[in-house]
């Protein structure tokens, strides 16, 4: 499994302006700042009346940063959005790969990239809401996480390795079994965090990830 040698570059959505090259310049400081205060506004209660109740003006607020800081690096509140999407799914995209190194067995890879996301998301409810309410879902393949060659090659490879060792479903196309298991990875996520859940997502791990396998394993 290859390591991530370099940070995810961000995939540019037609509706976003903001000169990304600016953001060399800006203290990793302010930018964490700005990073923690676009997810909490987002995974506000207030947030779920409208994602536009969010705004460059009360980003700026929240993290105590000037308006001008925020244009002059991003622009327009697209890109900023953006941008928070592309770090936090890069920090989650090298410790995926991190965590696949060196394991052969696809199922056992399978297992450790749902625990992967299930640990990520005890861990980052307020990420989870972020991700649900800030972007369309059409919107997501500009995401940079879905772009980067050595996640998504890593990633395919083990549902490719899978049916081709007739240990995965064979009758649908390598993009279905892909859809399957990430639509079934961010609904419970989701789903989870929306309900408040008092356990952790880890906890049952076990009974889910065999509800998966069934799911997508061969059956002869």
């Amino acid at each position: 499994m290859t390591a991530l040698k370099k940070p995810m570059t961000l995939g540019r959505p037609s509706n976003t302006v903001g000169d990304l090259t600016l953001l060399a310049q800006i203290r990793p400081a302010t930018l964490d700042k700005i990073e923690k205060s676009v997810i909490t506004l987002y995974a506000s209660d207030e947030s779920e009346v409208a994602a536009d109740s969010v705004t460059m003006q009360s980003i700026a607020k929240h993290a105590n940063v000037s308006l001008q800081t925020l244009y002059k690096y991003f622009g327009d509140k697209n890109t900023l959005i953006y941008v928070i999407l592309d770090r936090v799914l890069s920090r989650l995209a090298a410790r995926m790969i991190d965590h696949l190194s060196g394991i052969d067995s696809v199922k056992d890879r399978l297992r450790k990239t749902l625990w992967v996301m299930f640990d990520f998301v005890d861990h980052n409810p307020d990420a989870v809401l972020f991700f649900s309410t800030a972007i369309p879902v059409s919107h997501y393949q500009h995401i940079a996480i879905y772009e980067n060659k050595d996640l998504m090659e890593a990633f395919l490879q083990v549902l490719s390795d899978g049916q081709q060792r007739g240990e995965l479903n064979q009758n649908v196309s390598l993009k279905t079994l892909l859809d399957v298991f990430m639509g079934f990875i961010t609904r419970l996520g989701l789903m989870h965090v929306l309900r408040h859940a008092a356990k952790p997502m880890t906890a049952d791990f076990d009974p889910l990830f065999d509800i998966l396998w069934q799911a997508i394993s061969r059956h002869d």
